[in-house]
């Protein structure tokens, strides 16, 4: 059987051929009453789209290049569950990769995704080496650069500054008395953002006249066992700790089982903070304390920029979208 063509779908909306292109892409300049014309006659006629050709005739597709550096737990996929929600109903689709925290990796994956024609373009944070950089700025398309506003963007910026979440973090622990503090982290020289935090912490105990008792680190990403391991380690060199901060909530939790095997309390002997707010850490057999990122929110967000910058051609009201995490599991 033959496959109906975009001008027969035209022709059965009653509109031109340019008109039920853009109305399948959802440009955002067609009416709503005309778009919905032409989908329902793109629905009953079984109409599928040239995407290929699409991108050939206009230099541009539907999709939606998305970079992302980890899906190792919940953070990412709840950014793209953002994206994704953002993006519904708007004709674009997004593609993403995962660049596992390589910036020689996230390179080619950004290359191979622009020789996809997307219409735009949304990466990982601001620290992208030069050659990275200069590949974006020449893409001409919108390139939204999310969860982190510590840098220089390249276009639009949606995320929080995670050097202030350091310091947010650093003065609630020392307004709830604590004074002997320790670190756990990981993978510090590839995930940066969790390097900009503990920098951001670090200023605030300077400021006090503090700074960190002890520290354990480790080049392999973050998870549960490994913080356990780095904090028996730790409290095994430094027992006196009153507070270890961790560079995120998997970290924490097993630094958190680490003291219960121990026997040091949490949190009235030693408090623990991390950084995510996982849901993980409400189902933790001791409180621990985090800062709350707001993930699905950034992710929205992106989208909703993305469908600004496309939709009509113009530019946002906005080019950087400012989030600031809560904190939680401090009593004071």
């Amino acid at each position: 059987m033959r496959k109906p063509t975009l001008e027969e779908v035209a022709i059965e909306a009653g509109v031109s051929k340019m008109t039920a292109s853009r109305a399948l892409r959802g440009v955002a300049d067609v009416s709503s009453e005309t778009r919905d014309r032409v989908i329902e006659a793109a629905t009953r006629m079984n109409y599928v789209g040239n995407r290929l050709a699409l991108s050939l005739s206009s230099q541009r597709t539907n999709l939606v290049a998305v970079v992302v550096p980890s899906m190792s737990n919940i953070v990412f996929p709840e950014v793209l569950a953002g994206i994704s929600a953002g993006l519904d109903g708007s004709g674009m689709q997004a593609v993403f990769g995962i660049s596992d925290y390589d910036m020689a990796k996230e390179r080619e994956i950004i290359r191979d995704m622009l020789s996809w024609q997307p219409c735009a373009i949304i990466v990982t944070g601001l620290d992208q080496p030069e050659e990275t950089v200069e590949l974006l700025r020449h893409a001409n398309i919108p390139v939204i650069q999310l969860m982190d506003l510590d840098g220089t963007p390249i276009d639009f910026n949606v995320g929080l500054s995670h050097g202030a979440a350091g310091e947010d973090m650093a003065e609630a622990l020392i307004a709830a008395g604590r004074r002997r503090f320790g670190y756990v982290g990981s993978a510090l020289a590839r995930d940066l953002r969790a390097g900009k935090r503990k920098a951001g912490f670090e200023r605030v105990l300077h400021a006090h006249g503090l700074g960190f008792a002890g520290l354990r680190t480790d080049d392999v990403f973050s998870s549960i066992a490994l913080g356990k391991q780095l904090t028996t380690s730790l409290l095994a060199a430094v027992p006196d700790l009153d507070c270890i901060y961790y560079s995120n909530d998997d970290m924490a939790s097993g630094g958190l089982f680490a003291c219960m095997e121990l026997g040091v309390a949490v949190p009235d002997k030693m408090l623990i903070a991390g950084f995510n707010g996982l849901d993980l850490v409400n189902s933790l057999p001791a409180p621990i304390a985090t800062s709350r990122s707001p993930r699905r929110a950034i992710g929205e967000a992106a989208a909703q920029l993305v469908r600004q910058a496309v939709g009509m051609g113009r530019e946002p009201m906005r080019k950087t979208i400012v989030f600031k995490p809560t904190i939680a599991g401090i009593d004071g």
